[in-house]
Parts: structure tokens; sequence; C-alpha cells
């Protein structure tokens, strides 16, 4: 781990079966607390902009997905929804935590939505929330590829010696509709040039399967703030529109003019929605 990497001095090494977690934890512990759930290929990092503004009124806990950032995984076969699910909420028991909110980003928000029935949330907030499946033939190629990448020795290496550049990890940022900053190009540069990192993201992408979630969606009654960003390129805003209207308590909010990593490029614009939501529902549930 760099020595500059962001909210090193409030990471803390968590054993946890099966893994050894990665978390950043910061805020004041009798606050109430904030599960953040990064999307995948990213890290904990990616939260860095938001901590601060939430970390003013709750404990804020973000660990790295197993496999990816700085977590190292005791079982690569628990990079699926389901099986990352359980040991979140198992890590939670771990450090005797009980989120009263769960945040998640791209396929985070998915394991959020997940420990909604696992967790008594107050409430689950998805950014870009990762639900819809890839259309056409992509939706068949994509998970084919992920698989035998995954399960293909020496592949993770190559990828990170082919990709970990700086002008590549720059074209697939811009792809997203989300080119960053140069600090925030390092930090993905970091992560691309790890082979372990992209190995726990080729299984994650290799065994992710939706189908469970989406079927209880309809059923879910955990108030759910579903925020998108106009310009993302990889999940587009409709994604996050329809499962809305699909849910039984959920409102929609959209951002224009930032792309899939925009709580990375526009932290205040999704912390002055998300906000208020939170205060919104934390007085609900003391009602």
């Amino acid at each position: 781990m760099p020595p500059d990497w962001p909210y090193r001095d409030s990471i803390r090494r968590v054993t946890s079966r099966p893994h050894n977690w990665c978390v950043i934890d910061t805020g004041p512990a009798e606050r109430p607390a904030l599960l953040l759930l990064h999307g995948a290929g990213g890290s904990g990092h990616s939260f860095r902009n938001m901590i601060p503004l939430l970390a003013k009124t709750h404990r804020v806990i973000v660990p790295d997905l197993p496999g990816q950032g700085f977590t190292r995984p005791g079982s690569r076969s628990r990079y699926g929804l389901d099986p990352m699910t359980e040991d979140i909420a198992t890590l939670c028991k771990t450090m005797q935590v009980e989120p009263r909110f769960a945040i998640g980003h791209s396929a985070g928000a998915a394991i959020a939505l997940r420990l909604a029935e696992r967790m008594p949330l107050s409430g689950v907030v998805g950014i870009n929330a990762a639900l819809g499946s890839f259309e056409g033939a992509a939706g068949v190629m994509f998970p084919l590829l992920a698989r035998a990448l995954a399960v293909t020795p020496f592949v993770p290496q190559l990828v990170s010696k082919l990709w970990g550049n700086p002008q590549t990890v720059a074209r697939l940022l811009a792809s997203t509709g989300s080119p960053l900053d140069p600090a925030g190009q390092a930090q993905y540069l970091k992560l691309v040039q790890d082979a372990a990192h992209v190995d726990g993201t080729l299984g994650m992408m290799a065994q992710w399967r939706l189908d469970g979630l989406m079927a209880q969606l309809p059923a879910l009654a955990t108030p759910v703030l579903l925020v998108a960003s106009g310009g993302d390129k990889a999940v587009p805003s409709r994604v996050s529109a329809d499962a809305a209207r699909h849910m039984k308590n959920a409102r929609y909010a959209e951002i224009a003019g930032y792309g899939h990593l925009v709580h990375e490029e526009a932290a205040d614009a999704v912390a002055a929605i998300m906000l208020p939501w939170l205060s919104e529902q934390e007085e609900t549930s003391a009602e």
C-alpha cells in the first residue's frame, strides 16, 4: 500500500472468516455507522471524497471487497454476490458494528441491497447501481469470457502487465464517462498493476449472478435511494430508474453531467442528495 493511499491512517486489518480484510474505519464509534461498498475493480479508496462529508455525522466503515484492493481472500470461491454478502455481514459482526445504512457504488449497490435481507438496515443507497444485465451478445460473451479468464493461469499477471500503464488506465476511466484527475488516475493505476487485485476482479465478474436479487427486489421493504448520473457510460441511468419503479419503497434521483464514478468526481453533489435522505430515514425510524 502506497504511503499516500487515501485514509491509510484509518485503515484496520480485520481477520473475519474466511478473509483478511482491509477496512477504513473513521468517525467516532458512538455515532450511527454507515457501511460503504465499492464496485468491481475498485477499492475503498473510491469513497475518499465522500468520507469526510459523511464522517461529520456518522462512523464510516469502508472495506475493500475480497480479493480487491488490499483485502486478502481466504477463499477464491466466495466472490459471488451471495457469498460476498454473507462474508460482509460476518465482518460486521466480527467488528461489532451494526450499520444503520449500507451505501454501495455499482456492483457494491447490489451487495448493499442483498444485505438488507440479512441485516436490520434503516436504508440502502445505490450510486449508479449495477442492477441490469449486459445487453445483446455481450450478455452472453462477457460472463463467459470472465469465467475463462478467471481460471486461466497467469492471465491476471498478463492483464496487469498489459493494462498497468497510465495511458490504458486513462482510457479505461474515460470509457466510463469519468476521466478523473491525475491523483485519481494514479490510484487506479496502482490497483491495475497489482495482479492479485486483477485476479479478484476477474473472479468477481466470473461468479456474479443477479437473478436472485432481482427476483426479491419487488418485495424489499427497506427504504432505498438510487442515485444515477446522466453521463454514465458503464451503467446507463435508466437501469436505476427502472429498478426504482419495481421496488415498493424506492426513490430515484439523477445528477447531470458526470459519469460512472460520480461519487469521485462530484462527491458534494451526491452528498447533497444523500444526506437529507439519510436524515429523513433516521427520523422516521426513531418515531
